[in-house]
């Protein structure tokens, strides 16, 4: 199966580009996910290799900050079990879980954060799935085009 780009959004003040810089193996599991279609994709579509965007949503300005890739695939979410957690999900038992996670792996840091603003205005990323009007997913598909491009940008200032 050929490699996929995906973007993850996640609020910094929840967990931050560099909180997966600092996790142990610079790896962490991406819980909480709580929308059938984003749970979709983390399950069905994700795959070890595949290569990631962290999207900081929810801050001024938002903007993709680093590079990750998927370290492990899809498997059920542990925090859906778990009273008392945030996450915890009453109707999920272990035998028949709702929701999935991935494992991401920090890359690197981009040097310089590609601002929704910048993605708006540069005509490679028209079509990307963050424009879409409506589209809220957390967990998104980027094209190798995009995914390449943002990098680009984000390396080169």
């Amino acid at each position: 199966m050929p490699k996929r780009h995906w973007l993850l959004k996640t609020e910094p003040t929840v967990f931050s580009f560099d909180d997966l810089l600092a996790a142990p193996g610079r790896t962490t599991g991406w819980d909480g996910v709580r929308n059938f279609q984003a749970r979709n994709l983390l399950r069905d579509e994700m795959q070890e290799g595949d290569g990631a965007l962290i999207y900081h949503s929810s801050v001024d300005p938002m903007a993709v900050v680093g590079e990750a890739q998927i370290a492990r695939a899809g498997y059920p979410d542990p925090t859906q079990f778990k009273k008392g957690s945030d996450h915890h999900d009453p109707k999920a038992k272990p035998g028949s879980p709702i929701w999935f996670q991935v494992d991401v792996r920090a890359v690197a840091a981009l040097p310089h954060p590609v601002t929704l603003e910048r993605i708006k205005v540069t005509p490679e990323l028209r079509a990307m799935a963050l424009l879409r009007r409506g589209n809220r997913l957390s967990v998104q598909p980027v094209s190798e085009k995009e995914f390449r491009c943002i990098l680009r940008l984000g390396k080169a200032g």
